[in-house]
């Protein structure tokens, strides 16, 4: 039985879990109460952020290099196109680019949005973070305006990857996304393994209803 420690980007990887239908089990781990109240957790991740995963005797963290320990310990999966697969490249480049270029820098604006000082909540880091997101964002659609899926006519972990960042920044950071990345979420959002994955993680289903997308 694998075991997801957190939700936030553990999303990802209780969506993926879905969607190859293998058996987990969520394990809450509350952020805001500090982790140094949960030394179970910290046994799993001294470092104390969440994702993180126990799989037997393996322990990982990091939602992206988690997805692909999953995939290929796992697979073959769909969800992972092979590399002599013409869809590689994108599969690839977008799965990264999820997280590095997408959630990585909205999650410095969502920081600031939501916790930071009045009279800090328009500085120049969040600023430039959100400039990143932005450009980003940019590649996002234009990949869109060719194919269904970033990886082209299939859905791949590259969606799970950006849909949660695309995501994130609705909710999190208030930015409100055009109507090519809103139909895009639309389509990934409708998947039975989506929505099973949003029954399970009921903190992110809470955040959703009080933070609706603009």
């Amino acid at each position: 039985m694998i075991t997801v420690f957190g939700e936030g980007r553990g999303f990802r990887v209780v969506w993926l879990l879905e969607e190859m239908g293998l058996p987990y089990r969520l394990r809450p781990v509350d952020l805001l109460a500090g982790v140094e109240k949960d030394p179970e957790f910290l046994a799993i991740n001294p470092a104390g952020f969440i994702p993180a995963i126990r799989d037997g005797d393996v322990t990982m963290v990091e939602s992206i290099a988690i997805m692909e320990y999953l995939m290929a310990r796992y697979g073959p999966t769909p969800l992972a196109p092979a590399p002599h697969d013409p869809a590689f490249p994108a599969y690839q480049q977008f799965l990264h680019l999820g997280e590095a270029g997408l959630a990585a820098s909205v999650y410095f604006v969502v920081g600031a949005r939501n916790f930071a000082p009045e009279s800090e909540r328009q500085n120049w880091s969040a600023d430039q973070a959100l400039d990143v997101f932005q450009t980003r964002l940019g590649l996002v659609t234009r990949q869109l305006a060719r194919t269904p899926y970033l990886a082209g006519e299939m859905f791949t972990a590259a969606d799970i990857s950006v849909t949660y960042a695309l995501e994130l920044a609705q909710h999190g950071a208030g930015i409100a996304l055009g109507e090519t990345e809103k139909a895009y979420i639309a389509r990934t959002s409708a998947r039975a393994s989506y929505q099973r994955a949003m029954a399970t993680c009921e903190s992110r289903k809470a955040w959703f209803a009080r933070t609706p997308a603009q």
